[in-house]
């Protein structure tokens, strides 16, 4: 647990306190819409971002990404790999240079690994018992998924007996909903498609009003 505590109070947890976002790039491609659209998220002010390894691709377009925005790195930019559920993707993404981990589940090998490695890592739970099982087990924050199922009000229910676990509900969360996952509680939200499939002027909407929740 020493290596969990140190992790929940490095610079990567510390950024996504701070960020309170973390944007979800599931299968964008080709790689030139990728890197064109971390650009322009970038750009809008987005700081966190999580390339899912659920695609061949992946490791290589986190690579690009990372290269893409080398000149944005002292910005406090960070590139973390999503769907992590086995050992091999966990390996890939830390030879693709993963600043964190984030898996959909709670895999207690996987998450000894990465975090016995230095990655801090956020596997997802569901239910209470779930939840505190991987805050337990060294989580550097815990994923609520699919926060969709239960809503805001889940999160607000969880804080009252769970208050030490630093929540991020993912999975379903609209730019519209993402200030009340906020202000029920939880450290951060995850959002995919209701950014990446959003105008570029809703994009920026949404970075811009999950900023302005403090």
């Amino acid at each position: 647990m020493i290596q969990a505590q140190a992790l929940r109070r490095s610079a990567v947890a510390a950024a996504i306190r701070r960020e309170r976002l973390i944007v979800v790039l599931r299968r964008v491609a080709p790689q030139e819409r990728l890197i064109a659209l971390v650009h322009e998220l970038a750009d809008a002010g987005a700081r966190v971002f999580e390339v899912t390894f659920d695609a061949p691709t992946a490791a290589d377009d986190l690579v690009a990404s990372r290269t893409a925005l080398r000149d944005r790195t002292a910005a406090g930019i960070l590139l973390g790999a999503g769907t992590i559920r086995s050992m091999d993707s966990l390996n890939a993404a830390i030879e693709a240079g993963a600043d964190f981990g984030v898996s959909p589940i709670l895999d207690t090998q996987v998450m000894d690994a990465a975090l016995g490695r230095c990655l801090p890592f956020i596997p997802g739970a569901f239910s209470p018992t779930e939840i505190d099982a991987a805050w337990r087990a060294g989580a550097t924050f815990v994923k609520l998924f699919p926060a969709s199922s239960v809503g805001p009000g889940h999160v607000r229910e969880l804080r009252g007996p769970l208050a030490d676990v630093e929540l991020i509900p993912t999975g379903g969360i609209e730019g519209e909903t993402a200030a009340a996952y906020l202000g029920a509680g939880a450290v951060a939200v995850g959002i995919g498609g209701a950014i990446v499939n959003a105008t570029r002027a809703d994009r920026a909407g949404i970075i811009a009003a999950i900023r302005a929740v403090r």
